[in-house]
């Protein structure tokens, strides 16, 4: 009986879908917040004011004096990871509190939760392997898969139920997905950039051994194809009238454009701490308005109701 009484509660409380998407926005936020806060840690060289991991020490889960500010820092920033986790704890429970029931967002908010401890674990191998700068370039990409799923959980909230259909020609979807395509490839060579770079996260971390010169020149390289084909995107969705792909390409080409200026500017100025922080923020920015026009060259059609089902006519005579 009790049972019964807690499920007409949870029927009759249930989450609007604004609460819904204000959580799951939250949800954004808070990944891309601790992609930020994880760049200051390696950025303080605190990265391994926690030497070990799951605890901080191999006799204490916290921070001691001895440790200092390092130790306070990369704490800290273990602590947000229970904060992230506990939002995105907050968005499955509202999308399974949302009244009617939505196809296709609880596995969507699930994969953010789990997404969470897993990139958790990435971060914890970095710090056993010593700031290895490879491991730590997979712990970013982590983040920003659970960013991407954050990202697409948000935008399915909005849409409703119905089949998925084109609003650009196939070609230029075809061309969406290469822009998507060479984004994550600029992000993924980013972090060979990094690893390269005088960053480590710890004065005795190890290098990946790349030229940065050369390696950064294949960034560059990167980052003007994708302006490019950004570009093409604004100006093929303005002739085939799709207004509001043009207006999330128009978007993408100036956070590029606010991600290049920085990154040119980090280059020649020698790396200061600063700048390469709001970097990784313009990435999480470049990756999220990527998306925002990948979603934008197609909309889902609301659901049609199944058709009622007629009672079979009475044979004739049959009360007979």
């Amino acid at each position: 009986m009790r049972r019964i009484r807690s499920v007409k509660r949870s029927v009759r409380f249930p989450v609007s879908s604004t609460l819904l998407r204000r959580l799951a926005l939250a949800s954004i936020i808070a990944n891309v917040a601790i992609v930020v806060t994880g760049g200051a840690v390696r950025l303080t060289a605190s990265g391994l004011g926690c030497p070990t991991w799951p605890r901080c020490t191999d006799d204490s889960y916290t921070t001691t004096a001895e440790m200092g500010v390092h130790g306070v820092i990369e704490f800290g920033n273990r602590l947000l990871t229970f904060a992230v986790g506990i939002i995105a704890l907050a968005v499955v429970l509202a999308v399974l509190a949302h009244r009617p029931r939505r196809r296709g967002l609880l596995p969507l908010a699930v994969g953010v939760l789990f997404g969470i401890p897993a990139q958790a674990v990435i971060g914890g191998i970095t710090v056993l392997t010593n700031l290895n700068p490879w491991v730590v370039g997979l712990h970013f990409l982590a983040s920003m898969a659970v960013i991407a799923a954050a990202y697409a959980l948000w935008r399915r909230i909005k849409e409703p139920d119905g089949p998925v259909t084109p609003t650009v020609p196939a070609p230029l979807r075809t061309l969406a997905w290469i822009t998507t395509a060479v984004s994550a490839s600029v992000l993924v060579v980013g972090t060979w950039v990094t690893g390269s770079g005088p960053h480590a996260g710890d004065h005795g971390a190890a290098r990946n051994g790349l030229d940065p010169t050369a390696i950064s020149q294949v960034h560059a390289d990167g980052v003007f194809l994708l302006i490019g084909l950004s570009v093409a995107l604004y100006f093929a969705f303005r002739a085939v009238g799709a207004a509001r792909a043009a207006r999330a390409a128009a978007v993408l080409i100036a956070v590029e454009l606010g991600q290049g200026v920085i990154g040119f500017v980090q280059y020649f100025t020698h790396l200061p701490a600063v700048l390469v922080g709001a970097h990784m923020l313009g990435s999480c920015l470049v990756l999220l308005a990527t998306l925002g026009v990948l979603f934008s060259t197609r909309e889902r059609l609301p659901a049609v109701p199944p058709a009622p089902v007629e009672p079979l006519a009475e044979p004739v005579g049959a009360g007979a």
